[in-house]
């Protein structure tokens, strides 16, 4: 009994000395008293520090379309503790750790100050009027994202002397255009036939989605990647309305197209059909070859005719009023031509060598033919 009331009374003592001092250790740890003081008082005053301001609100990670509005969540809640000034910063975390952050929006002295030298801050503001209020909020708004708002987002909260800082990641994406659909294939019956679905823009990767109106799919073979379907074995089974569905992370759209089904031709008629009009073809062409080649050897024999054919009726060219004479060295006497201008004929004569000037007495005159084939005689 005396051994349980000493040990009793010992523990009494430590409890009141606990109390009185927070940093005395208890009887449980081993260290030496005053290594154990200096430490655990250095780790509470830590502690206290690290706790003086929360940031955080909504998450940390966020996906949104082209063209929608964001806010980035950051709220915090002051300490007793913190009694300086508050300051609120904004800035977007740069990929490489050697360069700064560049500087978005900030919030120091009751002032909003936007930092006009980066392009992006461009319409971004605090989604609080009163960024000091007791709310607490320092969330950042951003009016139209666009894909080059795509970065890592830093909301820095500091009131003397707390300090604390947020991340948020930001993803925007573009929703895919309008696809176009069309078929590719004869549409027969018996023959294969493809389903094309293609959206031009947007942000990838697309999911292709195919649905037919009037009932299940059926037989086909769909790919999600491409926005392909194909029938191997096209009938009337597959034919109606079809409906595809191009997908992204933040939006879709879709198109339609109707397929039908025809039935194949009777291949023996389109082969004789075939044949008898190439015939034809044939046969025209050696139709107008021959009318072409009769047309040109008219008109050659027509111009030479035309070219041998002297009228007799034509009086003859004018000619000099000079006399033309024929001297003949063979014979004794000289023979003479005429041209008679009036009567149109020619008169010849012809007189001795000997005589010095003809002689009335031995000039005949002799008209001379015109013949048809040679002309006049020279």
């Amino acid at each position: 009994m005396r051994y349980q009331r000493s040990n009793l009374a010992k523990t009494s003592q430590e409890s009141i000395l606990q109390r009185k001092h927070p940093c005395r250790p208890g009887p449980e740890y081993k260290l030496p008293q005053k290594f154990y003081y200096i430490f655990s008082c250095t780790r509470k005053i830590m502690f206290n520090e690290a706790k003086t301001i929360l940031v955080d609100s909504g998450p940390q990670t966020m996906m949104k379309a082209q063209g929608e509005s964001v806010v980035l969540g950051c709220r915090y809640k002051p300490s007793p503790a913190d009694t300086g000034d508050l300051d609120i910063e904004w800035s977007i975390v740069s990929p490489d750790t050697t360069q700064k952050d560049q500087m978005l929006v900030s919030y120091s002295g009751g002032t909003k100050y936007v930092h006009s030298e980066n392009p992006l801050s461009k319409g971004m503001t605090f989604s609080s009027p009163d960024p000091s209020s007791s709310s607490g909020d320092a969330s950042l708004s951003i009016p139209a994202a666009s894909p080059a708002h795509s970065a890592t987002y830093q909301c820095k909260v500091k009131k003397s002397p707390g300090v604390d800082t947020r991340k948020v990641s930001l993803l925007v994406l573009v929703k895919p255009s309008v696809p176009r659909c069309w078929v590719e294939g004869s549409q027969m019956e018996g023959e294969p036939v493809t389903l094309h679905c293609k959206s031009a823009s947007g942000s990838g990767p697309f999911t292709y989605t195919w649905r037919r109106q009037s009932g299940p799919l059926g037989a086909t073979k769909g790919n999600s990647a491409t926005g392909e379907l194909k029938i191997s074995n096209h009938s009337q089974s597959h034919a109606g309305l079809y409906l595809c569905e191009v997908n992204n992370a933040v939006g879709s759209e879709r198109c339609q197209v109707h397929l039908r089904a025809s039935k194949p031709p009777n291949r023996a008629a389109v082969i004789v059909g075939t044949v008898i009009g190439c015939i034809l073809l044939i046969l025209i062409l050696l139709l107008f070859i021959a009318v072409l080649f009769w047309k040109l050897r008219g008109r050659h024999r027509y111009d030479k005719e035309f070219s041998n054919d002297i009228r007799e009726d034509v009086p003859p060219p004018e000619s000099r009023p000079v006399s033309r004479r024929t001297t003949r060295s063979s014979g004794p006497s000289q023979h003479h031509v005429t041209y008679d201008p009036l009567g149109g004929t020619e008169l010849s004569w012809s007189d001795d060598v000997t005589s010095d000037h003809p002689s009335s007495k031995n000039q005949v005159y002799t008209p001379v033919q015109y013949d048809s084939k040679y002309g006049y005689a020279v």
